[in-house]
């Protein structure tokens, strides 16, 4: 308990032999020699009754059988050792158990039981000469593991076995060992039954100690022997009764440890070695707990042999292992996805998805559904029960149920952050439509990344999440305002993951699962792991941090700390230091020792930052507990950032006080199952007189310097310089930096991104994809940039696919149905590519929004290829009823069965046309089917279109109405609410063909496109 005090305890009367035969008339030191008589008498007649039960059975040779007379010579040791040899009777418990077998079907399984006292039995006996602390330390450790742990322990010493369980025993060689015997039995019945049980005895004898061992592990429970390593002399030295002064007199005899009589056999290989003369009680109970911890008995479910914590509702699984798909069955469970309704995930859901599949928010093992999203923002916690104590062991994984007032798991786990699914009406359409148990979630670039099982659809209560999680009302919020622009009902199931998350990015070396994690851990020969979080680059302060919280381990009683450098890897708000600056940053201080690589792994944190201050730290704490950690270093204002111009309160100024969230975290069910504790520091400074960083000396107050990090920033930005001696207290104005404060590569990567922060970086983790592409193609800049371009190639020079490719297909018999279609966005895909008019050979770009982002479909996954027409155009001086020309090429929506790459010429069918009047132009949609379809032979218009694929017609039209809704844009209007004919179709590309003509054969008027004459 913090702060109790302790002293050893005295010798007990176990541990007093008092010079005297077993069996004589009183003891020593005694007045009233009563009570020194009454184990005896009561021993006297215990031999009665044996005498009168042999008499009637047969007694052993030699030995009267006259009632009442006690057989001269009788040995009682011998008998003990006679009846403990003989078969014992074959008891049968139960209807279920058989004669002379196991009787363990008779009892609840002993794992079970373990499991739903969340603690497992093990038997600590303490052995040691007689002073040498067992009872002083076994008092502080069960009063530790009861009232802090609120475990189930047992002490079982001297004084309270001998006042009942041994009263008839005294202190012979057979009567100690009898007593080791029982003692040992009644703590195998304790350990079994799950309890802690702390055993104090003398046991001098390693052949008694050895027994009770045997004992245990017969029965399969664990045994530590723990030698109390104090020498005879420090005992001596103790002494708190004398009794070591009274055998220096001669007063005692015999006495343990200190006659030839008495020997005590010191145990040759003891699970643990005590010397705690070196130690305080503390420090002693601190190490029985990281040994009981190492030894699993902390926790009634599967333990880490390191002693390190394992996930919350680890239950002998990693959930990467249970969430990711087979290598074996990945073909298959991909062949399935293909037929699933799709449900897109943003870039932002795609952290959220790495965070679920790999198992950093155990035990969630999908998108939250609606009930435990409720107990998230409402209790910060999810309720469980990994080894179905209570039988509700799906309770998370079940859909919500309103009216089930019974099921109720008893554990409860830190989760504080929604981790959600936002879909748009679109998308729950098609899930609900599909008759399908399962949906398909695929990112904006098209890959399917993750399967869904059994989906719940609800309501997205956006305002409930938003204050409820953050408490504050700031539309500026960058988190709070991208859950706002999320869809109108949140999508929550299991997941199945096809893939491990990659990025592609050079950074994926960094990015481990908490598995590997655990293996690094053991590669460094881990005690413990504390973990430091970061989302600016690591200076003095922060190595400070660092070093001193493994100092402050190491005088825990830790051999090996091992620090995990954790950097955010998730989505940062836009002005927070890229990615791969951080990262790059974090090698060169290892490279540089700023911190020692031995005792140091760095990885990326995966989830993104939502900048929740109080509730958002719980979850970055139980996180890293999730994959191993500890301990977590918490400073001030965590997870806080300033509120925006738009913040209701606290505008430009920090939304949560800088001291809540370690406040909060101290109180949070994170710590509530004693697996992590925090490593709490406040503010320190620059001493320039040792150019170290430090807590304040308020004895000199004029040493220190604040290096805050927006002052660090504004250094960078000025590419300052080392600091001459003596060092200026006034950084900015010297434009200086002070010698140790970051080592010199780590700096100029710094600096180099502060000079020209709007440069080329990665700022969070964002999959880099290669697109899909058509063969006479050629890609430039990287996908998803606004630098890339696709050009396009014929006989190895460059074309233009609006003006050199054909609108019809080369050959005699094509009919006039048929044209050529260029694909520019493939299906699934959701980047906005268009062939730009006005760059040479019109190459396919990235479409860009209005803040100069490229562009991206949010409404859903598309389900059909679009492109355009070659050698068209929408003429805007053609119009009608108001509506003009979009003086774009003609439009396609292929609604074939799978993705043509980008940059793919296809021969397609024309089927019929939707009219789309946006923003006051028409933008004519061709719908065709391409010719090798393997449908395409039954369909020929809309009609046997709408036969093999029933919908699809309410589908495009529900698409080309609200695709732009999800960005906050209005519904856009249709110039009639269903489609041409094939024939008006037809007609349609015939006339823009026709203006293409005229625009290429025209005179000065290029209206500023690349028309390639």
């Amino acid at each position: 308990m913090p702060g109790a005090q302790y002293k050893y305890a005295g010798v007990k009367s176990d541990d007093v032999e008092g010079g005297q035969p077993a069996r004589t008339s009183s003891g020593p030191g005694g007045d009233d020699p009563a009570p020194q008589r009454m184990p005896y008498f009561v021993g006297t007649c215990v031999l009665l009754a044996i005498v009168y039960v042999l008499s009637r059975t047969g007694a052993p040779a030699g030995c009267s059988t006259v009632p009442g007379a006690v057989p001269d010579g009788f040995d009682i040791d011998a008998y003990r050792e006679e009846r403990l040899a003989a078969t014992p009777p074959n008891i049968i418990e139960c209807a279920e158990a058989s004669e002379g077998e196991s009787q363990e079907a008779c009892h609840l399984p002993q794992d079970h039981r373990y499991q739903a006292l969340s603690q497992k039995g093990i038997t600590l006996w303490m052995t040691g000469y007689s002073g040498s602390g067992k009872s002083t330390i076994a008092r502080a450790l069960e009063e530790k593991l009861v009232l802090e742990y609120g475990l189930h322990v047992q002490n079982l010493d001297g004084d309270n076995v001998r006042t009942g369980l041994n009263r008839d025993l005294g202190f012979s060689p057979g009567d100690r060992a009898e007593s080791v015997r029982r003692v040992g039995e009644m703590a195998c019945l304790f350990t079994g039954g799950g309890v802690i049980t702390l055993v104090t005895l003398v046991s001098p004898y390693q052949a008694d100690r050895d027994a009770a061992r045997q004992r245990h592990e017969e029965q399969g429970l664990k045994f530590m022997e723990v030698f109390m390593d104090v020498p005879i002399e420090v005992v001596q030295e103790r002494d708190p009764k004398g009794l070591y002064a009274k055998v220096k007199t001669g007063e005692i005899k015999s006495f343990t440890g200190m006659s030839k009589d008495a020997p005590y056999e010191p145990p040759p290989n003891p699970e643990i070695n005590l010397p705690n003369y070196k130690m305080t009680v503390e420090e002693s109970v601190d190490m029985l707990i990281t040994e009981l911890r190492k030894a699993g008995v902390l926790s009634g479910g599967p333990t880490n042999p390191m002693g390190l914590p394992m996930p919350s509702g680890f239950a002998g699984e990693f959930l990467e292992d249970e969430l990711m798909v087979k290598p074996s069955e990945h073909a298959k469970k991909l062949a399935e996805a293909a037929t699933l309704p799709k449900a897109l995930i943003t870039d932002i859901d795609v952290n959220w998805l790495q965070v679920i599949g790999e198992g950093w928010a155990a035990p969630l093992k999908g998108f939250m559904r609606e009930g435990p999203l409720l107990q998230t923002i409402h209790f910060n916690s999810l309720l469980i029960d990994p080894f179905n104590v209570t039988g509700a062991t799906a309770i998370n994984e079940m859909e919500t149920n309103w009216n089930d007032y019974w099921t109720r798991a008893r554990e409860r786990v830190s989760i504080s952050v929604p981790i959600v699914l936002p879909i748009t009406g679109y998308t729950k359409a098609a899930i609900e439509g599909s008759g399908k148990k399962a949906v398909s979630l695929v990112d904006k670039d098209g890959r399917t990344l993750a399967i869904l099982r059994n989906p719940e659809i609800y309501e997205n209560r956006k305002e409930e999440i938003v204050t409820r999680c953050f408490g504050a009302i700031d539309m500026g919020h960058p988190y709070i305002s991208h859950i706002y622009s999320g869809g109108d009902y949140l999508l929550g199931g299991e997941i199945e993951l096809l893939q491990k998350i990659t990025y592609n990015d050079g950074l994926d070396q960094y990015r481990l699962t908490p598995k590997q994690m655990y293996a690094e851990y053991e590669a460094k020969g881990a005690d413990v792991v504390f973990a430091f979080q970061t989302r600016n680059p690591t200076h003095a302060g922060h190595a400070y941090l660092m070093r001193t919280g493994r100092e402050r381990l190491i005088a825990k009683g830790y051999k090996n700390p091992v620090l995990w450098l954790s950097p955010l890897g998730g989505w940062t708000k836009s002005d927070d230091v890229p990615l791969d600056v951080r990262v790059k940053q974090h090698v060169a201080i290892l490279e540089e020792k700023m911190l020692d690589p031995a005792w140091t792994v760095m990885a990326i944190w995966p989830a993104p930052m939502i900048y929740g201050g109080p509730t958002e730290v719980q979850f970055h704490a139980q996180s890293r507990r999730n994959a191993g950690a500890s301990f977590f270093v918490v400073g001030r204002d965590a997870a806080g950032m300033k509120g925006s111009m738009e913040a209701v309160t606290h505008t430009d100024d920090d939304i949560y006080n800088a001291n809540h969230a370690r406040y909060v975290l101290q109180m949070s069910p994170v710590l509530e199952d004693k697996e992590m504790s925090l490593v709490s520091f406040d503010k320190f400074y620059y001493d320039k007189t040792d150019h170290e960083m430090k807590a304040m000396d308020d004895s000199r107050p004029d040493d220190f310097i604040s290096i805050s990090g927006s002052k660090m920033r504004a250094l960078a930005a000025q590419h300052a310089t080392p600091c001459p001696d003596p060092i200026p207290s006034d950084l900015l104005a010297a434009n200086c930096i002070p010698p140790n404060f970051m080592v010199q590569t780590g700096w100029d990567i710094v600096c180099d991104y502060y000079a020209d922060p709007e440069g080329k970086y990665l700022p969070w983790s964002k999959p880099i994809v290669d697109p899909l592409m058509a063969d006479n193609t050629m890609a430039i800049g990287q996908f998803g940039d606004l630098s890339f371009e696709l050009t396009f190639t014929e006989g190895g020079r460059s074309v233009s696919p609006w003006h050199d490719l054909t609108l019809r297909p080369a050959g005699y018999s094509v009919s006039p149905e048929e044209v050529n279609f260029v694909v520019e966005i493939p299906m699934f895909q959701t980047a906005k590519m268009e062939v730009n008019k006005e760059l040479p050979y019109n190459p396919i770009t990235q479409d860009k929004n209005k803040d100069g982002s490229p562009r991206y479909y949010t409404y859903g996954t598309p389900f059909f290829n679009y492109g355009l027409l070659p050698q068209t155009w929408e003429d805007p001086a053609l119009c009608h009823n108001g509506a003009c020309g979009d003086n774009d090429p003609l439009d396609v929506m292929e609604i074939g069965s799978s993705p043509l790459p980008m940059g793919a010429v296809v021969p397609v069918k024309v089927l019929g046309s939707l009219e789309l009047i946006d923003e006051g132009e028409t933008d004519h949609k061709i719908i065709a089917i391409r010719v090798d379809d393997p449908d395409a032979y039954r369909i020929n218009d809309m009609s046997s279109l709408e036969y093999a694929k029933p919908g699809i017609t309410e589908k495009l039209i529900d698409w080309l109405k609200m695709y732009k809704t999800s960005d906050g844009k209005g519904v856009n209007e249709l110039a009639q609410e269903y489609p041409t004919t094939k024939t008006e179709a037809i007609g349609i590309i015939e006339e823009c063909h026709q203006r293409w003509q005229a625009l290429r054969s025209g005179g000065s008027n290029t209206h500023g496109f690349y028309l390639g004459r």
